[in-house]
Parts: C-alpha cells; sequence; structure tokens
C-alpha cells in the first residue's frame, strides 16, 4: 500500500481541467449451440452417440466514467441458459477505479478483466459465458511516447505489478484462512509484466513473472496434513514483430514450485505464429500458420472404461496454461485445458495448425482453421495422435453495433482421444453454434 500512497502523492489533480465523462453500454450476447459426439457424462456408460442442444445468453450493462486522473468503470452481468431450472447467475463482472498521473504512473483497483499479450497464459476468455476477472490491486508505469502502432502491442515501456488475495466469508467468521469454492481459482498471486516497443521497429516484447499461491492442506487442520499455501512460478516471454503485410508472434514459459497437492512442478510451453495478409483483386486475405507445444507427464496411464488405479507422480510435468483465454488457441471444440483428463494427468499437447481468413465484402468475413492434435508425451499401447479438427466461421456485421456469427467444427478422434477424454462418437465429432452480438452506446453525457 505504500507504492499507492506514494502515487496518490504524484498526481497532479489541481492544475487538471475537470472535464467528466460518463458513458453506459448494453452488451446482449445470445447464443445456440448443437453438439453431436462429445464428453460423456458418464465416464462407466459412455454413450456411442451422445447429442445436445442448448442457448445461452449473456446481458451487461456497461457504466464508465472519466475525469482527467480518474476512471472508474462498474460492469454488471447476468448469464444463463434458456429454460434452466432455478435462478441464472447474475454478478458484478467488473467493478474498478484507476488514477493516473502525468508521468505515466496509475494505481487500480478492485475486480479487473486482465488481458496480457496473446492472452495465452493471461486473458478474459470471452468465449466463456461469463469470462473471468480478478479481485486484485494493480500498480503500474506507462510511458507516454507514441508507439508502433501494432496490434497487441503496446506504447515504450510498460510495467504492471498485479497484487490479489482472496477469501471466504465463512473462514473470516471463524478467524482461519484456509480458501476453497471461491470465485477464483487462486488464494494469492502477485505478477509483474513488463513490455517494450523498439523505436522505429515494428517489434515488442514482453516479460511475465507470476507466483501463485494454491490453498493445500486439510481444512480440519491436522498435523499431518495442517492448512498451508503451496506456491508456483510462472515466468517467460512474448515477442511479436509486425511488418506492414507479415507478423511473427512467439512465446515460451517455464512452471516451478508445486502444485496445491504438492506434487513437484516442472513443465513448460512453447508457441510460434506466422501470419501473411495479401490482397487479391481487391479481396482482402491472410493466411496463418502455427504450432504449439505444451509438455506432459512422462508416463500417463491410460486406464480402460471401469478400470481402477492412478499412479502418483513425484514430479508434474503438465504444462498448465493458467487463467489465458484456451478456447482461442487449442480447437475451438474445447476438449483442451478447459476439461481434464480422466485419470488425473496431462499428457500435454501438440497444436499444428494452417488457416485462412478473407472479406469478400465489407461487412463478411470467412475463416476456416485446420489442427492436427495430438499428445505431448509418449504413450503406452497407445498413437500420440489425438486427431484432426477443421473449423469454418462466417461473421457478418448487419450494423456498427449488431454482429451476427456462425461457426462448424468437424473432429475425426482417435482411439487415444476416446480413452484420455472418455470422449463418445464414433469416432468423428461435430458442433455447430450461431450468435448474436448487440452492443449498443444507450447514452454519454459530458
Amino acid at each position: 500500500m505504500r507504492g499507492l500512497l506514494a502515487l496518490l502523492m504524484l498526481l497532479p489533480v489541481s492544475s487538471w481541467a475537470q472535464d467528466t465523462l460518463f458513458t453506459a453500454n448494453l452488451q446482449l450476447l445470445t447464443r445456440g449451440e448443437l453438439r453431436n459426439g462429445g464428453i460423456s457424462s458418464d465416464v462407466e456408460e459412455a454413450t456411442t452417440e451422445d447429442r445436445s442442444a442448448f442457448i445461452l445468453d449473456r446481458e451487461r450493462l456497461v457504466l464508465d466514467y472519466q475525469r482527467d486522473w480518474l476512471e472508474a468503470r462498474t460492469s454488471f452481468q447476468h448469464v444463463g441458459t434458456w429454460g434452466h431450472e432455478g435462478t441464472a447467475t447474475t454478478s458484478v463482472y467488473e467493478a474498478w477505479a484507476k488514477m493516473s498521473a502525468r508521468n505515466g504512473l496509475f494505481a487500480q483497483i478492485g475486480r479487473l478483466a486482465l488481458r496480457y499479450d496473446d492472452e495465452r497464459i493471461v486473458g478474459s476468455d470471452d468465449w466463456v459465458m461469463a469470462a473471468m476477472t480478478h479481485d486484485a490491486l494493480r500498480l503500474g508505469y506507462e510511458s507516454r511516447q507514441a508507439g508502433n502502432g501494432l496490434s497487441g502491442v503496446g506504447q515504450g515501456h510498460k510495467l504492471h505489478v498485479i497484487l490479489a488475495y482472496n477469501q471466504n466469508m465463512r473462514a473470516m467468521r471463524e478467524a482461519g484462512s484456509y480458501y476453497t469454492g471461491g470465485s477464483r481459482p487462486y488464494k494469492t498471486m502477485q505478477t509483474v509484466w513488463y513490455h517494450y516497443d523498439v523505436p522505429k521497429v515494428p517489434l515488442g516484447a514482453s516479460l511475465l513473472l507470476m507466483n501463485i499461491g494454491m490453498q493445500a492442506g486439510d481444512k480440519d487442520g491436522r498435523l499431518e496434513n495442517a492448512p498451508h499455501t503451496e506456491w508456483q512460478m510462472l515466468y517467460g516471454g512474448y515477442v511479436k514483430y509486425a511488418p506492414r503485410h507479415f507478423s511473427l508472434e512467439g512465446s515460451y514459459y517455464r512452471q516451478t514450485g508445486h502444485d496445491e497437492y504438492a506434487a513437484k512442478l516442472s513443465a513448460w510451453m512453447a508457441s510460434v505464429k506466422a501470419t501473411y495478409q495479401f490482397s487479391i483483386s481487391s479481396l482482402q486475405s491472410s493466411v496463418v500458420v502455427g504450432y504449439d507445444y505444451l509438455s506432459g507427464d512422462d508416463y500417463v496411464a491410460v486406464v480402460n472404461k471401469g478400470g481402477l488405479g492412478m499412479p502418483r507422480h513425484e514430479v508434474n510435468k503438465g504444462f498448465n496454461p493458467v487463467y489465458g483465454s484456451h478456447h482461442k488457441f487449442y480447437g475451438a471444440m474445447d476438449f483442451f485445458y478447459l476439461s481434464t483428463y480422466v485419470n488425473g494427468f496431462t499428457p500435454g499437447l501438440r497444436n499444428a495448425y494452417i488457416g485462412g481468413n478473407c472479406r469478400p465484402l465489407k461487412n463478411l468475413n470467412l475463416k476456416a482453421t485446420y489442427h492436427y492434435l495430438a499428445t505431448g508425451t509418449k504413450l503406452d499401447e497407445l498413437d500420440r495422435t489425438l486427431g484432426h479438427e477443421i473449423e469454418l466461421e462466417v461473421a457478418y456485421t448487419l450494423a456498427k453495433d449488431v454482429k451476427l456469427s456462425a461457426g462448424f467444427s468437424y473432429m475425426t478422434g482417435t482411439e487415444t482421444m476416446e480413452r484420455l477424454k472418455r470422449a463418445s462418437g464414433d469416432g468423428s465429432l461435430r458442433w455447430g453454434w450461431l450468435s448474436l452480438i448487440v452492443t449498443p452506446r444507450l447514452f454519454t453525457i459530458k
């Protein structure tokens, strides 16, 4: 808190004009999904054909306030499924205040939607209806020099420090510190993010360091497993080089420390992505190719349906991309890093993909992507290949605040996929969706 107080002392509040801007925005999102084949809800009785259809909806009311050195936001969110029994989820998605100084220093506190670099490690994961936010204090510095104009790259020097600590009301009343079942997955978290843009060169690079404390031990406080915090560290970097029609992105991260079960962590991941933009007869197009590798455990027990037993690893080598936007990277059908494997361990993932994007009309965008998916580690008695996934997507902008989009994914799974994920569907999995997003600005007051 000393840093926050020091920052407040630096704010030249009295010398700033008091222009005030208040805006109210609304987001209405409705998405219908149809699945044919997928992860069975019953491991023992996995069906050969697993169909489901449902409609999801999300409503957000976003209120923004800005007055020179002071900014504030409150965002109310309602998430539900059409016809769901009982009440849907209504919550405060964001609620924060930010104080900035002319020299680039700032302090922000409250419930924040954090997005860094390509959102692989820290992102809002907005495809998931509830999305992700963090209750935290963010202190930082951002230089005022002009940037290089790159999408996803900042301006000059940026340094952010994020501090978070979570607790349950019950534990507070009982004068305890045991944390479980809360709205955030960790008990405590400290993060440092630094970004730099090279002057006059279309190159930006970031460093990320995270220290995450997970609740461990027994709630009853037995001596052999008393409540305590297990610490895991994640560190690495992201770089993007983007001249006029070409961009190249890469990242590398490592995980160390211990998980919440006191197992030692030693995991890593690397990714590379290249994008080329071109036009043919005024048809704006792009091609993307990339490869992701996420490490896995040396030995993964693949238990048959109804089988018992699970080996205990002394070292956990399965990389966990913690709080990233997973839907964005590892296949649109979300089989990986949004659901667990049946035996509790991860074999890692290799994701090689190629795709294309074109805009035949001003308001129409077409996209297609192919993924080759395989485990990152060798398996006993099974091939590494998990499957091949093809994704098609179309988006049409009806108006500046009305967008209609649809997608279809087809995956040919393997025996490895069926055994590791309990995926049903006789080797072929299909998933389609249709979405309408309406984002009107209700009013602005200056």
